[in-house]
């Protein structure tokens, strides 16, 4: 590995993890998903003041039922709440919605909302579109249901991490153009959203840890699927949208030494010149996925600028 200015928080954890991975079939990539991970990054046990629920919603006209889990906080509401409606990460070829659950858990605890995280369908088994129309639908669920879920539908925010966060880039640009639902914020934290690979972080970055560009060649390469010839489309890769006007106001994060640096803050400042508002962070010393150390200052401080800046979005 490269040595660079990583925070020094992170010094321990540096040589616990991989690096460029191979993710060139199929059966490498379900032997990824099967955990051999996990045990370094051990999720804390439930909060007890949050209530979850497992659902099955409509999916996309044609597919399967879209498996989704419901986070409410256990106090009784007094109004119709905020809500999150969250999209893990993964690279597009992995990840669940456990991931994403300690997150879940905080924000619908600490600013009184209901989430709706959603498991969608993976590449390389489901190529695009399936993964971005199964996260539309379940928005359009979650929107249409917002009064038996209790969310107010002028409060509803769309969040990802990663692969998430372009895919909640490319479901508020559904949205936004097929006129349903109306968002009032995204929180795209270190978004996954050029398939062109060709940003000068991109190309910096070729053995950082977890994420770098031999990773990303593989991700963008499964999740357009082996038929894709052409520029794709912007709800794959919302780099390549032509207009960003119209979109809901917007957190983006970036870390430094990741391939995704780039891409993320060209996507801010672009949507920044299209007249949205806003708001973008940049960490030093931080890698793609470095928030897997919870414990560093730097990770602390970027979970809770995250959380303030959904908290500042819902209450509107």
């Amino acid at each position: 590995m490269t040595k660079r200015a990583y925070d020094p928080a992170f010094e321990k954890l540096l040589p616990l993890l991989p690096t460029v991975s191979d993710f060139s079939t199929a059966e490498k990539i379900q032997e990824m998903r099967s955990g051999r991970f996990a045990a370094l990054f051990a999720p804390p046990p439930d909060r007890t003041d949050v209530v979850k629920e497992d659902r099955r919603v409509p999916g996309p006209a044609g597919a399967p039922e879209v498996p989704i889990r419901i986070y409410r906080p256990r106090a009784p509401a007094t109004a119709p709440r905020g809500g999150v409606f969250e999209i893990h990460g993964g690279g597009f070829i992995s990840g669940s919605i456990e991931m994403m659950d300690p997150w879940c858990q905080r924000v619908a605890a600490e600013l009184d909302a209901v989430v709706v995280s959603v498991e969608y369908r993976l590449a390389p088994e489901h190529p695009f579109p399936a993964g971005v129309e199964d996260c539309y639908a379940a928005l359009c669920w979650t929107a249409r249901n917002a009064g038996a879920l209790g969310i107010d539908p002028a409060r509803l925010a769309i969040a990802g991490q990663s692969a998430g966060g372009g895919l909640a880039a490319g479901t508020a640009l559904l949205a936004r153009d097929r006129g349903f639902p109306a968002l009032c914020f995204q929180l795209l934290e270190i978004p996954e959203l050029d398939d062109r690979l060709d940003t000068p972080s991109m190309l910096a970055f070729q053995d950082t840890p977890l994420w770098n560009r031999p990773n990303a060649v593989w991700s963008w390469r499964h999740y357009l699927g082996p038929g894709h010839v052409g520029e794709p489309s912007p709800y794959a890769a919302p780099a390549r949208a032509k207009d960003l006007a119209g979109l809901p106001p917007a957190y983006v994060s970036t870390m430094e030494f990741d391939p995704l640096r780039d891409e993320g803050i060209a996507y801010a400042l672009r949507l920044l010149q299209a007249g949205v508002s806003v708001e973008l962070h940049s960490y030093p010393g931080t890698f793609h996925g470095s928030g897997l150390l919870p414990s560093a200052p730097v990770s602390q401080r970027g979970l809770q600028e995250a959380v303030d800046a959904l908290r500042r979005a819902l209450v509107r």
